[in-house]
């Protein structure tokens, strides 16, 4: 069963509404309670002072039939016959009989039920009931109080008794007239003040009986049930299922006490009331049924807007920001969140405009970026079996406009080439790109291997037409590379990667354009497959890091490693890295794993912190780290977190790194040094032309190239070589490494030469990372100074 939402407690409009709804009905309650205790509490306080009043009325009452009974006692003692009988002798035949006859007329008329005569000293003469000597008792109770009227008590009965002095003109005797306490009593208190009564009798036994009542039968026999040896108490009584206000008037006190117990129905006074509650709780269903009704308005006119602007941020979560946000409510506050939302909602999409633009677009060109390249070649893959074909474009002698015009015009050249290209790609099912420097890339759809040939012709065709750049004329030369679909793949990386290839290899032709074939690559389509492989390693955990060790020659003592990467792939084994290394640098993602291997390297040097070791470890990094203008930030962010001093790292470059193009070689280079690298130049006599920047560059070591340390011992040029790589760099003030240490021998020569360091297969080969911190422990240095080399050394000079 389905609720109405106002009826869900877990939304707005429910609670409001069973918020207000308790609100009314606590209200409505608390004050139908506090009304029908008021009403009850006027009632008995009511029905007290009638009691009170019935008490008076009662003892009235008694008193007019005492009064009554006593004229008529009076008249018969002022009777004169009677008088004349009484004043005979009693010895004289029938005076006693004479005074009973009177007695009976008298009581007959006047209706007592017990008229008798007592002499002067109180002694019963004649009475009109047997057994009323009993009375002599009331008699002197009443000549004693002067009271002139008394109950007395005859077995269960109660009487009203008066009595009058008999004169003649002495006192002769007294006249006693009673009146049986009947229902007729308590009959004219009912027609007087509505109070129903009963006269209560304690026994012998000190039980409590009643003996004249006009109360109903079960009501009688429910009190009578109730009665024990106390006298009844005032307050609220139930008789037979009716509450009742009781009061005990008591009339005789002693051991056979005697009194009128005055009752009054409470629900018969709170009768009228009823009618009253019953109308008042109409009223308060009624409220409350109007009170829902509002209530439910109320609070639909809140929810709803509130569910509006809720439905609202859904779509802006969704990423829609096109829809503007309601803001119908003419509740301010609603409104003013609804504004507030629509004001986030244009912030959002103006900042979303504005990250997609820059995570898309290249900002010199307004082209397409790679990654938004990557997206259209990938949905035209998903999407679309035609054909097609990617070309990658490379600009020739960028490098050296900007190096002799300068980067201004360099970036004018791109901007204008941009603008060639768009003009050449200008037809549909087309997308021109920026890649980075002077890349560009082509996706041609709908495209065969003969018309991307052409297409690639008309490109190189146009750039026959030099550029006019500030009086300046550029020249411009391109080699493009061009991969095809399906038939060269179906993946966007393999793809880019195979035409990335095809301009290398059209540049090195210098044929102008090039269709990808698998001759291009080294190790055909087996290199190709461990490629793409190795685009998942890192995610997969298959590279491992390994140190080979660097000694001081001079003291023996451990002063660093170099940290190697190695592939353990999970069907090949062990892959050596020379057979991926080249590929990764090819396709960029030598940039991804010279940041795994920062990233291992930095945690093993905590690791061997933490256990007692201070240690440098070596790095390399490739052309494409070089250039990277973020590569001093991203170092600085992966080193933060494991609390790693720039100190614990020495990155290596090769001479052919810094020469593909010093000047932003140089800018990294300065901002690393800055930050407290220490930087080597690797494999150091191997390059072209490096002297001519070594005294510009912040380098603090080199690197003799393994080739000439191992000949050495042998080859005469070698040793001189390295000898003077010693001296130059120590001249320079750098520190000197010796790559290729094989023998003791080589170990004592560069010792005398006064090399610094040593790293090579006599001291240790390569080792996984966890064997490291072991081996440096237990390392003991060889003894050279029994090694003798003074022949070669004499050799040297």
């Amino acid at each position: 069963m389905r609720w109405p939402d106002w009826l869900n407690l877990r939304r707005l409009e429910g609670r409001i509404v069973a918020l207000f709804l308790a609100l009314l009905l606590v209200v409505q309650l608390v004050s139908f309670g506090a009304i029908h205790a008021s009403i009850t509490h006027n009632a008995e306080d009511s029905l007290a002072s009638e009691l009170q009043t019935g008490e008076r009325v009662l003892r009235r009452l008694l008193d007019q039939r005492a009064g009554k009974l006593r004229d008529a006692a009076e008249l018969l003692a002022k009777d004169y016959g009677f008088r004349s009988t009484v004043g005979l002798s009693l010895a004289e035949a029938g005076t006693v009989e004479t005074i009973k006859d009177a007695l009976v007329n008298q009581g007959e008329r006047v209706g007592a039920s017990v008229v008798a005569y007592f002499d002067d000293q109180q002694h019963l003469v004649a009475a009109t009931r047997d057994g009323s000597a009993s009375f002599g008792a009331a008699l002197r109770q009443l000549t004693q109080s002067k009271d002139g009227a008394a109950l007395a008590v005859q077995g269960s009965h109660v009487y009203q008794v008066v009595a009058v002095q008999v004169r003649t003109p002495a006192p002769v005797g007294w006249v006693l007239m009673a009146f049986a306490l009947d229902r007729e009593v308590l009959d004219d208190l009912k027609a007087l003040s509505e109070l129903q009564g009963v006269v209560l009798l304690q026994g012998p036994t000190r039980q409590w009986q009643t003996t004249v009542d006009n109360l109903d039968g079960s009501a009688v026999n429910a009190l009578r049930a109730a009665l024990g040896q106390a006298a009844p108490a005032d307050g609220i009584v139930e008789l037979a299922g009716e509450r009742m206000r009781a009061l005990f008037v008591p009339l005789i006190g002693g051991d056979q006490a005697l009194g009128v117990l005055l009752l009054r129905s409470l629900d018969a006074a709170l009768a009228p009331y009823q009618q009253l509650q019953l109308v008042l709780l109409g009223l308060t269903v009624l409220g409350v049924v109007v009170f829902a009704l509002v209530s439910v308005l109320l609070a639909r006119g809140i929810s709803n807007p509130i569910t509006a602007l809720s439905a609202s941020a859904r779509r802006l979560e969704r990423g829609d920001y096109d829809t503007p946000v309601p803001s119908t409510s003419r509740l301010e506050e609603v409104h003013k969140l609804a504004l507030a939302l629509e004001s986030m909602r244009e912030g959002i999409r103006r900042r979303d405009a504005l990250v997609n633009n820059l995570a898309y677009v290249d900002p010199l060109t307004l082209l397409p970026n790679r990654a938004r390249f990557a997206e259209f070649l990938q949905h035209h893959l998903t999407h679309s079996n035609t054909p097609g074909a990617v070309l990658m474009l490379d600009l020739d002698r960028f490098k050296h406009v900007n190096d002799v015009l300068g980067h201004e015009v360099g970036d004018r050249l791109l901007q204008s080439v941009a603008e060639r290209l768009q003009a050449l790609c200008a037809p549909a099912h087309s997308v021109l790109a920026r890649f980075s420097g002077d890349e560009f890339a082509v996706l041609l759809a709908h495209t065969d291997a003969h018309a991307a040939s052409e297409a690639a012709l008309a490109i190189l065709k146009d750039f026959e037409r030099p550029l006019q750049i500030d009086n300046e004329t550029i020249d411009l030369g391109a080699g493009i590379g061009i991969a095809l679909f399906p038939e060269h793949g179906r993946e966007v990386n393999l793809l880019l990667g195979r035409a990335e290839l095809a301009m290398y290899a059209a540049k090195a032709r210098q044929c102008g354009s090039l269709i990808y074939h698998a001759q291009l690559d080294a190790g055909s389509q087996e290199s190709l497959s461990l490629l793409t492989e190795l685009r998942h390693a890192v995610e997969k955990d298959e590279l491992r890091l390994y140190l080979q060790p660097k000694i001081d020659l001079q003291q023996g003592r451990i002063l660093g490693a170099e940290a190697l990467v190695r592939w353990q792939h999970p069907t090949r084994g062990l892959v050596p890295p020379m057979q991926f290394i080249p590929f990764a640098e090819q396709t960029g993602f030598i940039r991804l794993l010279s940041a795994w291997v920062l990233s291992n390297a930095a945690r093993f040097a905590r690791q061997a912190a933490d256990a007692g070791l201070t240690l440098r470890l070596s790095v390399n990094l490739s052309t494409r780290d070089l250039m990277d203008q973020d590569l001093p930030a991203k170092i600085e962010a992966m080193l933060a977190p494991l609390q790693v001093s720039a100190e614990s790292l020495c990155l290596e470059i090769t001479e052919s790194t810094i020469m593909d193009d010093p000047e932003r070689a140089l800018s990294t280079l300065e901002h690393l040094h800055a930050m407290g690298f220490k930087l080597s130049i690797d494999d150091f006599g191997t390059g072209y032309s490096s002297l001519a920047y070594l005294k510009r560059l912040p380098v603090d070591e080199l690197k003799i190239d393994k080739s000439f340390v191992m000949a050495m011992e042998r080859d005469l040029d070698d040793a001189r070589i390295v000898r003077s790589t010693i001296e130059l760099a120590h001249n320079l003030g750098l520190t000197v490494v010796a790559e290729g240490l094989e023998t003791i021998k080589a170990w004592a020569m560069l010792a005398r030469l006064g090399c610094d360091e040593g790293q090579g297969y006599y001291i240790c080969k390569p080792m996984p990372q966890e064997q490291f911190i072991a081996w440096a422990k237990s390392w003991q240095p060889p003894d050279i100074s029994g090694v003798t080399a003074e022949s070669l050394m004499a050799k040297l000079g």
